[in-house]
């Protein structure tokens, strides 16, 4: 029945041979991986105006246009860098890799961290901005908001557990919509004013303010604004998503994504100031324009309406598939659970797809759903891993010297040291607003793969052969001891035992009395069996079966020769239904959990099914 649903839900089963078919080219990779930093326009620049408008009124329009050509520089210098990076790291893995080979193992993982929480963020933040226009569009849903954030990250994550070939066509669509009615937005506005000569009305009235630019004001808004530039990652991460030639494909999708980003984060501030569009309102600064250029009750208003809050959304999609494939790559390395590395039924890294749904929903529940309160923890995560990894692929160039190395090495140095001012001024601007909860959340995280890194490490140390394997084998004869609990026979116990003669010569049958009876009655049955086994008899006043056992067990191992054993041969029940397992004794559960911790004893289970 299982089976059934989950073949429904996620479709059949794919062979390991069927990966290439899975993978992603130009087409339907440019949507999936750059949702996030597409997205994020789509409120960039009502982020900056949100800081400078109250603050200088009318003037914040001419440094709005200071401001975006200032964050496009940014992009392309990050272009240019994360260029560098696809040639020299195919294999994927970004801002972690790139600084755990150059800088180190600690500044990897600190990179590692950093791209976790923005992806857990990127999910949040979007599912949340998708939610608050499903209940402003629909008021009376606005208790359930963050119940309808949740049902969208399900959505999402269903659609990512069918693969990536049917993930690409569910959610690459909606996100060429909106690049095509933004453009056409773009250029409707900018032709009705310039060409056309129309007057823009403004909607909203301009309060006057008699404060001065400030150069601190500016980084404000810069740092605010630069929410344009997360995701922007998300290509030199996921470069073995797609197919071969897998670096050329990955880099003309990631100078597609920059040119997009700079075409609709520049027009859109552009329009904003062309048109005094003003943040703060009960509309946004897109749907301001969107009205002022085609009209409140047009069919293009909807059209931008819809998939911006289509496209706000399904930002989510870029994390889940970046973020999956960098925990793999953790995973091989060692520092996140193994089971992070494997592929599920449809050749998705399914493990990591259900832990991201899991993390981003915990997450909005425990901001109720709200866009604002998580805003504040965006941003400085994606700017820590640039300046690492920047700076990584600048230590590279400087220490190989190959090919034409400083014009790389500058390329680099330039973009680490803008980003690490960037992220200083987002870390400063933004911490007591949030920013402080994820300078916290990154060391714990970077000591928690650290932790599972040196258990890994222990666990290899422990099982590694370091001699030669042939000396290993015990070849001489050894006594085998047998103990096989018993507290009344049947047929469970009798179907252990048989199997116990089986295995060795030395047979303890062992049984701790709590009731002189019930002790009587096995003694006589024991003795009809006539078998050579021992009947161990001991009496528990007390009542603890299991200390008693547990102690005999290990006087027993105390006194093992070299290479002896003692296997532990027990019955256990196989019920059905799940629920009838609470109904019966779990001695053997604490028994398992006792003796495993001897080195030489050995417990087999001999499994009696219970027919209903």
């Amino acid at each position: 029945m299982f089976k059934k649903i989950q073949s429904l839900l996620i479709g059949r089963a794919l062979k390991t041979t069927e990966l290439a078919g899975e993978k992603f080219n130009v087409l339907w990779g440019l949507p999936i991986l750059s949702s996030d930093a597409i997205s994020s326009v789509a409120y960039a620049s009502e982020e900056i105006l949100l800081v400078l408008v109250p603050a200088i009124g009318m003037r914040a329009y001419g440094s709005m246009i200071e401001i975006a050509i200032a964050i496009s520089v940014l992009l392309f210098i990050l272009v240019f860098s994360y260029k560098q990076i696809i040639d020299s790291y195919p294999h994927g893995g970004g801002s972690y890799i790139v600084a755990s080979d150059n800088i180190g193992k600690l500044p990897g993982l600190v990179a590692a961290a950093s791209l976790m929480i923005d992806y857990v963020l990127t999910v949040a933040v979007s599912t949340c901005a998708g939610a608050a226009a499903i209940t402003s569009a629909i008021p009376v849903l606005l208790p359930h908001k963050a119940l309808i954030a949740i049902l969208v990250i399900g959505l999402i994550t269903l659609g990512n557990l069918r693969g990536t070939k049917d993930s690409a066509k569910l959610f690459g669509i909606p996100t060429y919509l909106f690049i095509l009615s933004i453009i056409i937005m773009i250029v409707t506005g900018i032709f009705k004013v310039l060409v056309l000569k129309v007057t823009p009305v403004e909607l909203y009235q301009l309060n006057d303010s008699t404060q001065d630019l400030t150069i601190l004001l500016f980084l404000k808004a810069f740092s605010s604004g630069c929410t344009a530039l997360t995701g922007i990652e998300a290509v030199s991460d996921g470069i073995p998503n797609f197919k071969n030639p897998a670096q050329k494909n990955a880099k003309t999708v990631l100078v597609l994504l920059a040119c997009i980003v700079f075409v609709i984060f520049g027009g859109i501030s552009y329009l904003s100031t062309m048109y005094t569009a003003i943040p703060g309102k009960d509309i946004t600064v897109i749907a301001q324009i969107a009205i002022q250029v085609f009209g409140q009750n047009s069919l293009m208003f909807f059209a931008v309406q819809a998939t911006t809050a289509i496209i706000l959304t399904l930002a989510a999609n870029t994390a889940f598939s970046d973020l999956p494939l960098l925990l793999s790559i953790l995973a091989k390395d060692g520092y996140v659970p193994r089971q992070l590395s494997t592929r599920g039924t449809r050749l998705s890294f399914s493990n990591g797809i259900v832990l991201l749904f899991l993390a981003a929903s915990l997450l909005v529940y425990m901001v109720n759903g709200s866009t604002h309160l998580l805003l504040s923890l965006y941003a400085v995560g994606v700017f820590l891993s640039f300046t690492l990894s920047q700076f990584g692929m600048f230590k590279k160039w400087t220490k190989s010297k190959e090919g034409n190395w400083k014009h790389k090495a500058f390329i680099n140095g330039l973009g680490a040291t803008v980003t690490a001012a960037t992220c200083i001024i987002i870390g400063v601007e933004k911490f007591t607003h949030g920013a402080w909860i994820v300078l916290i959340c990154i060391p714990l995280l970077v000591t928690a793969m650290l932790r599972i890194r040196k258990h890994y490490t222990k666990v290899r140390e422990n099982l590694v052969i370091d001699v030669e394997v042939e000396g290993l084998i015990v070849r001489e004869a050894i006594t085998k001891h047998v103990i096989v609990p018993v507290q009344t026979i049947n047929k469970s116990f009798i179907k252990t035992l048989n199997y116990a003669l089986t295995i060795g010569d030395n047979i303890e049958v062992y049984h701790v009395s709590t009731d002189e009876e019930q002790t009587k009655k096995l003694i006589e049955k024991f003795a009809t069996l006539k078998i050579a086994a021992h009947l161990i008899i001991e009496n528990a006043p007390y009542r603890n079966v299991n200390e008693k056992l547990v102690s005999y067990v290990d006087e027993k191992h105390k006194q093992l020769k070299t290479h002896e054993v003692i296997t532990i041969v027990m019955p256990q029940f196989i019920i059905h239904k799940w629920w009838h397992q609470v109904l019966h004794n779990q001695t053997s559960v604490f028994l398992r959990r006792s003796i495993l911790k001897m080195r030489n004893v050995i417990i087999i289970t001999v499994p009696y099914i219970i027919n209903e």
